[in-house]
């Protein structure tokens, strides 16, 4: 069953695409919020 065998490559292959972007995301809005809390301290500190 060589067609199967393809077909579950591609579905594990999928999955672990689906992990990094899931993982992307994360970082992604972790940093926004690391950046928005630097620039709200700079902001309320200011002279």
């Amino acid at each position: 069953m060589p067609a199967d065998e393809t077909e579950q490559r591609r579905l594990a292959l999928e999955k672990k695409r689906e992990r990094y972007v899931w993982y992307y995301l994360g970082y992604f809005l972790f940093g926004i919020h690391i950046v928005a809390f630097v620039m709200i301290y700079a902001v309320m500190h200011a002279k």
